[in-house]
């Protein structure tokens, strides 16, 4: 004696959906597709400096204690580069010691060409240590025995 209201079974009322439960992976595989072929694209251009010819040297390599680096780089005819940018040998102490009072850690590796003069490679080390920094490296080319 009861009347339904609704049109009976399943007639006006809400109907019950399950959740789903499947994991749709095309949009994470997606967004990891664009990161690598992006780090494929900037990795060669994470090299700092400018190319010179190194000298070869049987020395075993450096561990990298820090990520933290500075690259001067000293070419053939004697031009002197801070990471990318020519500096005059003037201005070349003063920025890295801006630099390094920001971020102590910082270590500064002199790439130079094996044909630039001996000369001037004293004149960038002494500049470096009469501005008090000690954390230098020179930089070469491995030897084939110390690779």
């Amino acid at each position: 004696m009861g009347a339904s209201i609704g049109g009976g079974r399943g007639g006006g009322g809400r109907r019950r959906t399950r959740p789903v439960s499947d994991i749709n992976v095309t949009p994470m595989v997606d967004v990891m597709l664009v990161l690598l072929v992006i780090f494929m694209v900037t990795a060669p251009l994470l090299t700092a400096g400018v190319d010179v010819n190194l000298p070869k040297a049987t020395d075993k390599p450096l561990k990298g204690e820090n990520n933290e680096v500075l690259s001067v780089s000293i070419q053939a005819d004697g031009r002197v580069f801070l990471q990318k940018t020519e500096v005059a040998l003037d201005e070349l102490a003063p920025r890295i010691k801006a630099v390094v009072a920001a971020k102590p850690d910082t270590r500064i590796f002199v790439r130079g060409d094996e044909a630039a003069p001996y000369g001037r490679f004293l004149q960038v080390f002494s500049n470096l240590r009469d501005a008090g920094l000690t954390k230098v490296d020179l930089v070469s080319a491995p030897t084939k025995a110390a690779r």
